[in-house]
């Protein structure tokens, strides 16, 4: 059957949401996306036989080349190391001489593969006690998560015990702690847990609401989130996480689930010398096989669960203590049968646990989190439409380029001086314009700023793809890309301070100012940022959500950004200061030329221009809604490596064509159009978030929840304004310089 992942259960339509219409799967991982997957990592290593290339088994291409290109890799690596003692013989005159030996020194020699991604890999012996653990509860409704203990839920025996999260955890609103159940390896029972007191008022009545707002339980084991699979009109449905109850349709009551049935799978593993690098919750570090006790055991590679709520007389378990034997349980379907939400009433939590061989191997584990059926060639059709769009757009540039400018240019220069005297005079278009063409912008502090946190961002995320495109952000590393997009970010400010400064000297002339521009740039996004989410945090922080982030983490960030990130901007505008300034190939004016009237206003050009780079991207920005929002894993970072680059080149494009349309009808001022010409797709991101608001997210309630999807949009809507906007101008300013380099005319 078709997959889909959301935390949410199939109590109705809408808690089934679609990802098109007619159609329930959730594609999450893309064929780029398996470059270092799970699953290429447990076929390159199923013989337990080290792999012979080390840079191809580092980044897990070893087991995805294709035969074609597999019969070509003698061929290629006999080039390298021809080209391996040339470097050899230049070895002590460059210093780049030295760099491809080491390079082409990895891609040639042999040594073993190992598997990057994910966490520590656990062999557990015959009987060994486990335990699961518990995220925040979430729901789809109201998009603020909630501490597991914050129901009346059982506690463990020795008291609720936090476990480490790192800097991305903590602002997903993670709250990780341990929990009562556990599991003896291979062992198949049915256990009790504990019965509650009588609910008091406020324990059902939070009971009731949370279960009614779609609250989802978040467990896992062995690193590995619970999933559960339901049918839907003949339709197999995957999601993760189990409901807290049922709320059926035509029915006042509420039910609780108290009974878990789960299913355990398991591989018996033999051990290897395969090397296991660690980057999950557990710690990162190298660890062998050799290191394992034993050499061989049993490995979790599944994690499945039944939810039930059974109705029960908690005098018949008074005898019991926590994780005595039980009958097996089978889960009624009757709803007089439920255990009901009441005040007063007593419930008992049990579970029963059944373990499963199966021949999946560890690293393969999370390809059923992963799997994507049909989806590919929902991603392949977006991209397609990108490259028409870009072909479209190229044609344009080429026809500006070779039958207009360079035409222009080559005549003039074919023309005696008293002939382009001549011609002087009988200029038009954007020729008319060389003496006004760059002049200083309004508020040039304020594009120079915008120039910088744009590169900043742009950066960050090209790095932050490319790296999640090798493998290098497992899923199961929760926390790993949202820690890995700050870390990058900060330090990304020497590049920020560097092109703002940069320009603010190609504008002024001169230095002076420089330390105001690179401090400013250094403080505008985030401080953009930070207001909003303060304004959100209070929002959180009321409802009493672990969304809400701790005082210490807000100065453990302005620390980060005050100590990393503002200093490297100001050694970037240092440097900025330090390079070769930019020279305008003409002269300014010192009058104004005057701008001739059009017959509509330019703004609306500038508007249009954003449908373009908003078609290359709108399809994959609805599979990232869905995973931020309805809490599906998104995997396919290699279609969107694709579509970033696609999008690049569709602002350059655009603002280009649109530059050249201003300066044609004698419009000199062209910076900040080619700004705003690619930069307003920001707001057709931000009006299509709405529109996802209001079509998709329909079981989302309250006006707390609508704020704080509102403000996360603003914040997404505003980082892809500085950076499309930033590659727009970027190109267009060096067309423009280009293009009046040409000309010699005074």
């Amino acid at each position: 059957g078709k997959i889909c992942d959301a935390r949410a259960p199939p109590n109705g339509p809408h808690q089934t949401p679609s990802l098109l219409p007619g159609r329930l799967s959730a594609p999450t991982v893309s064929d780029a996306a398996h470059i270092s997957s799970p699953a290429a990592a447990s076929r390159l290593h199923a013989s337990g036989e080290p792999a012979d290339f080390t840079l191809l088994g580092v980044l897990g291409l070893s087991d995805v080349v294709p035969v074609r290109l597999a019969r070509w890799l003698p061929h290629v690596l006999g080039v390298g190391q021809f080209m391996l003692q040339m470097a050899w013989v230049l070895r002590g005159s460059c210093f780049m001489a030295q760099f491809l030996w080491a390079v082409l020194f990895l891609l040639v020699s042999p040594g073993n593969g190992f598997y990057l991604p994910g966490s520590y890999m656990h062999t557990y012996s015959q009987g060994e006690l486990i335990s699961a653990k518990v995220n925040s509860l979430t729901s789809i409704e109201t998009e603020m998560p909630f501490n597991y203990y914050s129901l009346p839920y059982c506690r463990p025996k020795g008291g609720i015990k936090k476990s480490a999260e790192n800097l991305g955890e903590l602002l997903m609103g993670d709250q990780i702690d341990n929990s009562p159940y556990q599991f003896r390896v291979n062992v198949n029972e049915s256990l009790f847990l504990c019965t509650t007191k009588g609910l008091n008022e406020n324990d059902a009545k939070l009971l009731k609401q949370r279960t009614r707002d779609l609250y989802q339980v978040n467990m896992m084991l062995d690193n590995l989130p619970v999933m559960r699979f339901t049918e839907n009109n003949g339709v197999t449905v995957q999601w993760t996480g189990f409901p807290i109850g049922y709320s059926p349709a035509g029915s006042s009551e509420d039910y609780i689930i108290n009974h878990l049935k789960f299913k355990v799978l398991v591989h018996e593993y033999e051990g290897s010398n395969v090397e296991i690098i660690g980057t999950g919750e557990e710690g990162s570090g190298v660890i062998s096989d050799m290191d394992k006790k034993g050499m061989s055991g049993y490995q979790i590679v599944g994690f499945q669960v039944v939810p039930c709520s059974v109705k029960r007389n908690p005098e018949d378990f008074s005898k019991l203590n926590m994780y005595d034997s039980i009958d097996p349980v089978d889960c009624p379907m009757e709803l007089k049968k439920f255990q009901v939400i009441r005040q007063q009433e007593r419930i008992t939590f049990t579970y029963d646990v059944e373990f499963v061989k199966s021949d999946i191997r560890w690293p393969s584990r999370w390809d059923a989190y992963l799997k994507m059926e049909a989806g590919s060639k929902v991603h392949w059709f977006s991209i397609m439409n990108s490259l028409m769009v870009i072909l479209f757009m190229a044609g344009i540039v080429f026809v500006i380029f070779l039958r207009t400018v360079r035409r222009d240019l080559t005549r003039y220069e074919e023309l005696d001086k008293e002939a382009q005297a001549q011609m002087n005079e009988e200029l038009s278009g954007w020729k008319l314009v060389v003496g006004d063409v760059f002049r200083e912008p309004t508020c040039s502090k304020l594009l120079c700023i915008m120039l910088g946190d744009g590169v900043q961002i742009l950066g960050m995320a090209i790095v932050t793809i490319v790296f999640a495109t090798l493998g290098f952000m497992s899923p199961a590393s929760r926390g790993m890309l949202l820690t890995g997009m700050i870390v990058l970010y900060l330090f990304l400010g020497i590049a920020a301070g560097y092109v703002s400064v940069r320009f603010w000297r190609t504008i002024k002339g001169t230095s002076e100012g420089w330390r105001s521009v690179s401090w400013l740039t250094a403080c505008f996004f985030p401080g953009v940022m930070f207001t909003v989410l303060t304004v959100l945090n209070f929002v959180l922080w009321k409802s009493e959500s672990t969304g809400a982030l701790p005082i210490s983490l807000f100065f453990t960030l302005l620390a980060l950004w005050f100590c990393i990130s503002v200093p490297l901007t100001l050694v970037g505008g240092f440097l900025g200061t330090r390079a070769e300034q930019i020279e305008f190939p003409v002269r300014t004016n010192q009058i104004p030329r005057e701008i001739p009237a059009r017959k509509y206003p330019s703004w609306l050009l500038v508007l249009g221009a954003g449908t373009l780079p908003f078609g290359t991207l709108f399809i994959e920005l609805f599979f990232i809604l869905s995973s931020i929002w309805l809490g599906r894993f998104y995997y396919v970072f290699g279609f969107l490596l694709i579509v970033l680059l696609l999008l690049v080149v569709v602002c350059a494009e655009v603002s280009v064509v649109l530059t050249y349309m201003n300066l044609c009808v004698e419009d000199w001022r062209w910076w900040w159009k080619a700004f705003f010409a690619p930069g307003s797709v920001a707001l057709y991101v931000f009006l299509y978030s709405i529109n996802y608001l209001v079509f998709d997210l329909r079981s989302l309630s309250g006006p707390v929840s609508a704020m704080l999807y509102v403000g996360y949009s603003f914040l997404m809507a505003f980082a892809i304004m500085l950076a499309t906007g930033t590659i727009g101008f970027l190109m267009s300013f060096a067309f423009v310089h280009y293009l009046f380099s040409s000309v010699k005319i005074d």
